[in-house]
């Protein structure tokens, strides 16, 4: 994914931190601006880290942070003050940082005088580069020793280093500086009530003395390359009000986030996916990019698309134990440069997952029903069969009809459904489960993926596959039932293990299974009590696991955790089995947490009850932002909507249950097939302006695809 480029939004890393990201590009520093090698900071092309150190000291003293404001997903400004050299509180110079990432870093660096006597000055900023990979740096591992030398050439200080047969280097620049090794260094006389002014520049450049293509800055009155790429962002996506001005700064928000973390591919412009989270998964992410595509439809289908595109040209052709690759498989991620030696699996690619497949086929599905061409639709259906085959030989691997998971490898992912840290499935006495592992939610996904490839086929005209995949999917769901299902406890295992015992903890796994309509009618309400019992709903959402479980941790990653995207995905499914009120509960929930971070959900948070802390407890190494918590607000006010179309079919169809708190619903500009349409809510009243020709709005909740699957079975048997 070398030459990919990206706009992301700022995010906290720690108490303090600052991270910018543009493209393959982010920079995380100290609050004051300044980067240390001593923690996980630094300034980041391709997953390797070109500036360890980046200290800006006036007259021997370290700046004091005062304030960090964040402009844009790739600029910010910093201020600081100087200590003064009679030791009072008050210090008269204030130094700014104006802070671009972009192919590298721009920074206007000004010293300001607000005292009445002029003042002397020494400027220096020291720099250093000891391109470490990502992984190191985020692990605190820094192993590799690079060979470096430095060169002052004219008014730049140029780094080169190189590793066995890797070669890298950074060139920093500035107006008017004095360049030393160790950096740059100025001598200022600042007047009364003034100021002093310089430009930096920080760009990689290869290891050979070659022509040196500099990060430069717009001219006066034009936008940087990262201004427009945005504001042709803001053209494309709806324009939304809600009465609820909370609300709406949160959509607002998730809009900007999603925007942010947009990944476009040089080799096919046309073709975006998204990042999975700043500041360290800036790369694509098979599962992430799927599931936050998919709640975005409404935002930007071509997000859908793309990321069906892109994910097609890298599907696993070989068995390959080291990078879990097989045939028809879809990738975890994808990593840059040398960080492919240090990844999981060695390689650039690695396949580690057990529902990225499945999630592939239904993602194809549904796009299917929002309106794209037929062209490019026939040109992805191959990669889908192909998904499927890998399903039925590869992910079934004992031939028992439930897909599993075992890592090839000890270097892989000992779990590789979304809840993939190590400790993640465990008995309700905590005990961890063994694989090979069948997650209740893959199983979910694999159904809707054979329903999805039934409905296609019969649309097509092949009544014998229709009737095919119809049967797979029965029969899934007729056996998912009767061996997931504890009728002792109400609710569905998260798994079977590797002697297809049900894996006995209450989790949050079985919400997902709703959403795609594997769970029997009778069972909905019981899960559903399970679900916002006590035990499992904090108040800000539902945990990843309950509290009377013996693996339960409210500050764990995935044993009592609450996750807004998770929580999305279950609203979505008790809304689809009818549980209005419960998914209102939900919804709202993580709305009124999002006040607590500006707007912005988290991936994560602490799954502290609300009766314990009246606000949500931050989990500390959460991604901020983070693509499917980007995508949860979208999700719940589609899914509250009722918002889903079929282009095919001629219909736009709105089924509102919008708590009467949200106030009214506006949006305007929303893309609907060839066209752009607009979109009144109040109450349960709802009116639709501008379809395109063929296409009408329909009041109530558009057919699943097993109602498609079964008109068709009753209509044309083959």
């Amino acid at each position: 994914m070398a030459g990919w480029n990206a706009d992301t939004a700022a995010g906290p890393l720690g108490s303090g931190s600052v991270t910018l990201v543009e493209g393959s590009s982010f920079c995380i520093s100290a609050a004051n601006g300044d980067i240390s090698p001593d923690s996980p900071q630094g300034l980041f092309v391709e997953d390797t880290r070109i500036l360890s150190r980046l200290s800006l000291i006036v007259n021997g003293e370290s700046l004091e942070p005062l304030a960090a404001n964040i402009k844009e997903p790739y600029r910010a400004l910093f201020a600081g003050r100087v200590s003064g050299p009679d030791g009072r509180a008050d210090s008269p110079l204030i130094v700014e940082r104006l802070r671009e990432v972009g192919s590298g870093i721009l920074e206007q660096i000004t010293v300001r005088n607000f005292s009445m006597s002029p003042t002397e000055c020494v400027i220096s900023i020291q720099i250093d580069a000891d391109f470490a990979d990502l992984f190191e740096v985020k692990e605190a591992r820094v192993r590799r020793q690079w060979a470096e030398s430095r060169e002052i050439l004219n008014d730049r200080l140029v780094i080169l280093s190189a590793w066995r047969d890797i070669h890298k280097g950074v060139v920093v620049s500035a107006e008017a500086a004095g360049v030393v090794r160790e950096g740059l260094t100025y001598r200022a006389s600042i007047p009364p009530q003034g100021h002093w002014r310089t430009t930096m520049r920080v760009f990689p450049t290869p290891g050979s003395r070659g022509p040196i293509s500099a990060f430069t800055a717009p001219r006066l009155g034009e936008l940087s390359p990262q201004d427009l790429r945005r504001q042709e962002w803001v053209t494309k996506i709806p324009v939304i009000n809600v009465g609820n001005p909370s609300i709406e700064r949160t959509l607002r928000r998730s809009y900007d986030d999603l925007g942010a973390l947009r990944i476009e591919d040089p080799e096919h412009p046309s073709r975006i996916v998204v990042a999975a989270g700043a500041p360290w998964f800036m790369a694509l992410f098979g599962r992430d990019a799927l599931w936050a595509s998919l709640m975005a439809l409404p935002v930007d289908p071509s997000l859908a698309f793309g990321t069906l595109q892109t994910l097609a040209d890298r599907q696993g052709n070989v068995v390959d134990a080291l990078s879990e690759e097989e045939p028809g498989k879809i990738l975890h991620e994808v990593r840059l440069d040398v960080s492919s030696s240090l990844a999981l699996g060695g390689k650039s690619a690695y396949y580690g997952s057990v529902d990225a497949t499945p999630l592939f086929v239904a993602l194809f599905g549904e796009i299917c029903r929002w309106g794209f061409a037929k062209e490019t639709i026939a040109d992805l259906l191959p990669h889908v069969d192909r998904a499927l085959e890998w399903i039925r030989d590869y992910g079934d691997k004992d031939g028992d009809g439930f897909v599993e998971y075992a890592r090839l490898n000890e270097r892989g992912l000992l779990n590789q459904g979304w809840k993939d840290s190590w400790d993640g499935i465990n008995f309700a006495d905590g005990t961890l489960a063994e694989p090979p592992i069948a997650l209740c939610e893959v199983q979910g996904y694999v159904y809707s993926a054979y329903l999805a490839r039934s409905w296609i086929a019969h649309d097509a005209g092949d009544l014998a596959l229709a009737a095919h995949y119809r049967d797979l999917g029965a029969e899934l769901k007729k056996r998912f039932n009767e061996q997931f299902w504890l009728p002792d406890r109400g609710y569905y295992a998260i798994a079977l293990d590797r002697d297809k015992k049900p894996v006995d903890a209450c989790a949050s796994n079985m919400g997902q299974c709703l959403l795609f309509g594997i769970a029997d009618q009778d069972k909905a309400a019981l899960v559903t009590e399970q679900l916002m019992s006590p035990e499992m709903f904090s108040g800000w959402g539902v945990r990843t696991l309950a509290s009377n479980m013996g693996a339960y941790n409210p500050a764990s990653y995935h044993n009592g955790s609450v996750w807004p995207h998770d929580n999305a995905i279950i609203a979505a499914g008790l809304l689809r089995y009818g549980f209005v009120e419960q998914a209102q509960r939900i919804s709202t929930a993580l709305f009124e947490a999002a006040e607590y971070s500006g707007g912005r959900l988290p991936e994560l948070f602490c799954g502290f009850s609300r009766n314990q802390f009246d606000q949500p407890v931050p989990y500390p190494t959460a991604c901020s932002p983070q693509a499917w918590a980007a995508t949860t607000p979208i999700q719940l006010i589609k899914g509250l909507m009722g918002y889903y179309a079929d282009v095919g079919r001629g219909g736009v169809w709105l089924d509102p249950a919008l708590p009467e708190s949200y106030g009214a619903l506006h949006i305007a500009n929303a893309p609907m097939a060839s066209g752009r349409i607009t979109i009144d809510i109040l109450g349960s009243t709802a009116t639709v302006r501008g379809l395109p020709e063929g296409m009408a709005f329909r009041h109530g909740v558009r057919p699943w695809a097993a109602d498609l699957v079964e008109r068709n079975k009753m209509s044309k048997e083959p």
